[in-house]
């Protein structure tokens, strides 16, 4: 992934998306079959004041199938779903199965991301974590100076 962000009202946030797009560590040139046929899942970020809020689009999920971990400031997303279904009648055997997995890979700025305060949530198909900032890449509000 190649995108950058050139416009920012935050000036610590061009920092953390250049870093955030520029090196995300999912190479769709490796061996993953799924990334190959397009299976990733499209991911939204979004920044306000305090937090950048990362959604993940994963219909079909449940919580139980993902794996989220923060290692050296690199955040990964896992999901990995495996269903069976199995149907015996009197002359016929059904047998049906599928499996689904994916990961991606973002570096986050340790400068301005709190690495160890992430937060995730799982519902209606949207994967939302939210990555708070660090007080010293928050916005500042400008300061007035008063003419003495």
């Amino acid at each position: 992934m190649s995108l950058i962000r050139r416009n920012s009202h935050f000036p610590a946030t061009y920092r953390f998306f250049d870093d955030f797009f520029t090196k995300d560590l999912f190479d769709l040139n490796t061996k993953n079959q799924l990334a190959k046929s397009n299976n990733l899942p499209s991911v939204n970020i979004i920044e306000n004041e305090n937090n950048f809020v990362v959604e993940v689009a994963a219909p079909g999920m449940n919580k139980e199938d993902f794996h989220i971990e923060v290692k050296d400031n690199v955040l990964r997303i896992k999901s990995e779903k495996k269903v069976e279904n199995e149907e015996k009648k009197e002359n016929f055997l059904r047998r049906e199965f599928s499996y689904s997995s994916f990961q991606r890979s973002f570096n986050l700025n340790k400068k301005v991301v709190d690495a160890d305060n992430i937060e995730a949530n799982y519902k209606d198909g949207i994967l939302s974590l939210t990555l708070a900032k660090k007080e010293e890449a928050k916005e500042k509000p400008a300061r007035v100076i008063k003419i003495a």
